[in-house]
Order: structure tokens, then sequence, then C-alpha cells
């Protein structure tokens, strides 16, 4: 189960109005319990997979206080007319989420500026500047895919460091010092590269070999979004060979995975110094972790009073 302890009003309301067992984030624990309960309040970090969702024989409502959910088998939930709590379309209170934009500039300076290796050295006795010469932003062309929510936030920070602003969407939009354009001219023109697009099968390995190919040498991609979005084969051939500079990613696909440490993209980042990774950390603040888990935990125990 999602931890809660330090949000106690999210933990109150499920308290109040459930009997609630906490459970260690564990798959193989999951599968052993579930059959158990009515409801399940889920970590992101543990698959909500077929064997879950069909030996949860009890099982009306899956909780999970994220945008993203594909951590759950939402075809075998539906399958089961088991209902899935999200606040993926919960707009007014996703407008005051401002987290994972935040991180994905983070992403970007430590990326032009090199800030993870250069602290390394200086916090080993190393005090040499000449080795982290990096790049300003000011002047450079940022490349927006995906112009929601997060895509928008992210523009205003680039405006406001002097960057040209690109925006690839598929809805129709207009926004003073934004240029709407093709799919193909934001990987032609842009310097940097963000990605902030739901995870669809139309979006599935949307930043191809292809696409690669077609972008500036030297380009910088940031993916704060889902990792499945990247060709990961063909992103590692990018990165070294330069074709991309640099990258900071806080997704990778299978980070759900129990030896994370064998992951191609993780074993990159412990090597080299072009590529910096987060584990999934861009909504993961006190004030968001606090206000998604007490409003999902508010939703799923409306709809579990609308069944009685």
């Amino acid at each position: 189960m999602v931890d809660l302890e330090p949000y106690p009003e999210a933990k109150a309301v499920l308290e109040e109005n459930a009997e609630v067992t906490y459970l260690p984030p564990d798959h193989g624990v999951l599968v052993d319990a579930i059959a158990d309960y009515d409801a399940y309040f889920g970590h992101i970090h543990v698959r909500v997979d077929r064997p879950v969702i069909e030996r949860g024989t009890r099982l009306k409502a899956i909780a999970t206080p994220t945008t993203g959910m594909d951590h759950i088998d939402l075809d075998a939930a539906r399958e089961r007319g088991i209902e899935v709590v999200c606040i993926k379309t919960e707009h007014d209170l996703l407008d005051t989420f401002t987290a994972t934009a935040e991180l994905a500039w983070g992403l970007l300076i430590a990326c032009v500026r090199e800030i993870p290796a250069a602290h390394r050295q200086a916090s080993a006795g190393h005090w040499d500047r000449d080795l982290f010469t990096g790049r300003q932003l000011s002047g450079k062309t940022l490349g927006i895919l995906g112009y929601g929510r997060l895509g928008k936030m992210v523009a205003e920070y680039g405006k406001a460091f002097r960057m040209r602003v690109l925006a690839c969407d598929v809805k129709d939009f207009g926004a003073p010092g934004v240029a709407r354009v093709s799919f193909d001219t934001l990987m032609r023109e842009s310097d940097v590269i963000s990605l902030h697009l739901h995870l669809t099968p139309e979006t599935t390995g949307i930043i191809s070999r292809e696409a690669f190919g077609t972008m500036r040498r030297g380009v910088v991609i940031i993916n704060t979004s889902r990792g499945a979005l990247i060709d990961e084969g063909a992103f590692l051939e990018a990165l070294e060979s330069g074709k991309v500079s640099a990258a900071g990613l806080d997704m990778i696909h299978g980070e759900w995975n129990e030896h994370i440490e064998e992951h191609p993209l993780v074993g990159y980042a412990a090597t080299y110094r072009n590529l910096v990774i987060t584990p999934h950390i861009g909504g993961s603040t006190y004030e968001t972790n606090r206000d998604a888990r007490l409003f999902t935990a508010r939703k799923l125990m409306r709809y579990l009073k609308s069944l009685t």
C-alpha cells in the first residue's frame, strides 16, 4: 500500500471509513494478500498486474494518487468490473501541481551545467572549473512535445530563460511566445527536447531511431513523462555517439523491476556523466503527495459508499 504515514489527513479519511491494513510495497506480498480486500490504495512502484487482479476476488476498486496508470493492468481491471480511481482528469487539483515541471527544469540545468559530475569532483577535493565548461540556455531553442498542463509550465520557464520555444501537440493552441510546429520540425530545430506526453499506444516509442536521426547533433533530451516514450536502444546509441549530448530522465521503462541496477540506462549513467537519472521523483514533493493522497482517499471512499 502507498505510504500514508507522513500524510495524516489522508490516513484519517481511510481509517474513519474503512478497516485498513498497511502492506509493504512488494508485488509478492500483494499477490498473496489481495484476496482479502475490497479496495487497494496502490503504490506506484508495485505493479497491479493480471495475477494480482485475478486473485482479488473481492476487489471493487484500485486507487492510485497519480495521473499515470501504466503500473495497473487496466484491461484486466475493466474485465473484472473493477473501478480504477486516479487523479488523471482532476484538472482543478492538477493545476496546483508544479513539481514535475520544476524537476524537468532542474534536470535540464543539471545536464547543461554538468552539476552532478561537478559536485562529485568538488566533494572529492578536485577543484578544476575547466573540466565543466557548460552551455547557457539563453538563445537556444526549446522544443516541448506535448503542450498540456506540464508542457505549458515548462514553456514559461523557457521564456524566462530567454529561449525560443516550440511546441507540438495534437490539439490546436495559441500562446504568446510559443510557436506551434509539427513533430518533424520540433525534432529538427530543437536544442532541447522536453517530453510531456501521456503514454498511449500512439505515443509508445515516439522518440524512435528515426526521430533521433532527424535531431540536431548535441541535442539535450529531458523526460519526466514515461520511459516507454523513448526507444531506449536507439537512445543509448545516440548518447554514446554524441548525437544526444546529455539527457535527464525521471523515468525509464521497466523501473518497477526488482534488479533496476541491471537496466542498461542505469549502467550507462553509472559510467558516463552525460546522463542524469532520478528515481521517478517528479511529482514527489510533500505538497503534491499530501494533496494527491488526500484527494484520492476521499474519492475512493465516495466510490465505495456509492456501492452500498
